[in-house]
């Protein structure tokens, strides 16, 4: 067997969420059934324009002719990551098959019987597993969404208790696709190090080896979709997420200029986004960028986030080159492993977390 690593049994270390019950077991029981835990507070409910009219097309990104050095897709990179923390990415080079493998076996995992995926739950302070995140109080409103997060990359800490098993061709389809994904974001990552003005390979040098890990997200229907969310408001506590979402059945919204963006699937695209450790590498010039996901009355929806983070011990803050006269300092130094557990250590909050600790005040 592979070697899983030291790490396998001390787990992710990041804190732990509070058990819940299966969104999509609450939907096979009683399709109508909407518990009070799940509806939203007035103020945070999604609004009927918002899962319908209010669509806009967020910035499209040619990965080709951005690998290739094109200065038109560079600014445009440069433009999405200031003004919007998010594009969608084409011809980005990874086969449509490893795409729908990929959806394939996350769509077979939460086909199991709900024992078969209990098998492979959340444990102790493990992030990794099936369950869900971000829970820490009775009291809070709850996800419409049932998932699983894994370590992926690199090899030697992944902890493959979590890795189903019985799913023939799950473990070929997510290493498959982890490989392709970790090529997109460091691509990603060489040309807006060029953009900060240091050579292809300034952020690496910074943050060194990376892990990368997946959240692989099940949405079931739901009668009330205007009173719940498939995932609240947040930012992401990464360096750059990779979204691979249903070509067929919308859900992600973006928060743009105080209103709420749907984002318009396109067929085998990935969309990216800046996380909060690139915000605050780049002191502020690139933003992380509030987004949550709504529901819908006829159709489950799968996808799967791929994140890029630095280790636990990293010490993040912005990076000499973004600092100067004009521009000061906008954010204070934190280990990374402090970061993380500060967010998972509570619900989700929009921006709340790194302007809680991270924003310096006045800046």
């Amino acid at each position: 067997m592979e070697n899983i690593g030291i790490e396998e049994e001390k787990g992710s270390d990041w804190g732990k969420s509070l058990p819940v019950p299966s969104v999509q077991e609450l939907v096979r029981n009683d399709p109508q059934s909407v518990p009070e835990k799940y509806i939203q507070h007035h103020p945070d409910r999604p609004l009927v324009p918002d899962m319908a009219s209010s669509s806009f097309d967020i910035p499209i990104i040619d990965f080709a002719l951005l690998a290739k050095g094109d200065e038109h897709e560079t600014r445009k990179l440069d433009l999405a990551c200031k003004h919007w923390g998010f594009f969608q990415i084409i011809n980005h080079g990874v086969a449509e098959e490893v795409l729908l493998k990929m959806k394939a076996a996350i769509a077979a995992f939460f086909g199991l019987p709900l024992e078969e995926k209990n098998k492979y739950a959340q444990a102790g302070n493990d992030f990794q597993g099936y369950g869900q995140q971000y829970v820490v109080s009775e009291e809070q409103k709850l996800d419409w969404c049932d998932m699983m997060f894994l370590i992926t990359l690199p090899h030697e800490i992944r902890s493959l208790k979590y890795w189903p098993d019985t799913i023939p061709g799950f473990k070929d389809a997510v290493e498959s696709y982890s490989k392709e994904a970790r090529k997109v974001a460091n691509e990603i990552c060489t040309n807006i190090s060029l953009l900060m003005g240091m050579d292809k390979d300034g952020l690496k040098g910074f943050y060194g080896k990376t892990k990368q890990a997946m959240r692989m997200n099940y949405y079931p229907p739901c009668s009330r979709p205007d009173l719940v969310l498939g995932i609240n408001p947040h930012s992401d506590p990464d360096i750059i997420t990779l979204l691979l979402q249903d070509d067929e059945v919308p859900g992600l919204q973006i928060r743009h200029k105080d209103k709420w963006i749907l984002v318009k699937p396109i067929r085998n695209a990935i969309v990216a986004n800046v996380g909060d450790v690139l915000e605050i590498l780049s002191n502020g010039v690139y933003k992380s960028v509030e987004h949550r996901a709504i529901t819908n009355e006829r159709e489950s929806r799968i996808s799967v986030a791929t994140i890029k983070i630095p280790y636990d011990e990293l010490e993040i803050g912005p990076m000499e080159c973004t600092v100067d006269d004009d521009r000061p300092r906008m954010y204070r130094n934190i280990k990374y492993l402090d970061y993380v557990r500060y967010t998972l250590g509570r619900k989700m909050e929009g921006k709340a977390h790194i302007d809680n600790i991270l924003k310096i005040e006045g800046s």
